[in-house]
């Protein structure tokens, strides 16, 4: 099993570097039909092209560029209508001379659209048709009958990822757009959330700045986020953290003596309630602290915002 596994790697491995030596004017050329359509991209293939190409055009319509799968059996009894003459055309058939797609090349010339071939054979009957052909062509496949679409496979959706990140680049696409396309997700909750969205408003604990430090650790202990607020909600004094006590407790200082206004730093990292929350966590992570003080306009208390995540 292991000498199976490790010749699948090398035979794709060599046809993504054969792949990749093909990459020339007419890929440049598909990239810039794909970013000068006002339409969509409409990404058509039948059986297991059909899936590479369900799995590329979901890929494109995530990353900024507008796309559907069209099913070309579907095309031909009615589907067809979802296609207008500003859309750009992506066919995948490695054969090129898939019949259910060859038999909408009239409706497609009749509504005018531009197109792009991944195939494997550059002389096929639908590369004739085309304005612009990418060779995905391979040795050989790696199902040991040479049948299965294994490799084939591989540098269909390769090529189909290389056209989406060079559309992600020339479009200036960003963190925050991906997050917009993917606001159900866990990293795109997490790219669109404020501050506001998570930080802690309730029991802060506050603490009076001639408070002795014996009962600033109790306050401390029960308001379970390792820090304690000298002042209150309006006017904040200072801040005392868990690292300054044990570095008082370094230098053997009497907490029954000393008072809250003496260990405190009077200068708390804060943050606005609509800063993102990845901005906030790049601040804790530069500064080296676990939570910022989340102050509003008039640089009242409204919460703190915690890190979950070690600090480098």
């Amino acid at each position: 099993m292991l000498e199976t596994i490790q010749l699948l790697a090398d035979t794709y491995k060599n046809a993504i570097d054969r792949l990749v030596q093909r990459m020339d004017k007419h890929f440049d050329k598909a990239v810039d039909m794909m970013l000068e359509a006002s339409g969509q991209v409409i990404v058509c293939g039948m059986g297991k092209s059909g899936l590479f190409g369900q799995k590329i055009s979901s890929t494109l319509a995530s990353t900024g560029t507008p796309s559907i799968f069209l099913h070309p059996a579907e095309a031909i009894h009615g589907d067809l209508g979802r296609v207008r003459a500003n859309d750009v055309l992506v066919l995948i058939s490695n054969s090129g001379e898939t019949e259910e797609i060859i038999r909408l090349l009239p409706a497609f010339e009749r509504i005018g659209l531009p197109s792009i071939i991944f195939t494997g054979n550059l002389k096929s009957s639908l590369a004739k048709h085309s304005d612009v052909v990418l060779d995905i062509s391979v040795d050989r496949e790696a199902c040991p009958l040479n049948l299965a679409p294994t490799t084939s496979g591989l540098t269909t959706l390769v090529m189909g990822d290389a056209l989406a990140i060079a559309l992600m680049e020339k479009r200036g696409f960003k963190v925050e757009d991906f997050a917009a396309t993917h606001p159900g997700g866990a990293l795109g909750k997490r790219l669109l959330a404020r501050v506001s969205d998570q930080m802690i408003t309730e029991k802060l604990p506050f603490v009076p700045p001639n408070m002795p430090m014996s009962s600033v650790i109790v306050a401390m202990t029960e308001g379970r986020l390792g820090i304690a607020l000298v002042g209150t909600p309006e006017k904040l004094d200072g801040i005392i953290t868990d690292g300054d006590l044990r570095r008082a407790i370094g230098d053997q200082i009497d907490f029954q003596q000393t008072q809250a206004e003496g260990l405190m730093s009077p200068n708390p990292l804060t943050v606005r309630p609509e800063t993102k929350i990845t901005e906030a966590e790049a601040k804790m992570q530069e500064a080296r602290v676990q939570c910022l003080i989340v102050v509003d306009d008039k640089q009242h208390v409204c919460g703190v915002v915690q890190i979950f995540q070690p600090i480098s």
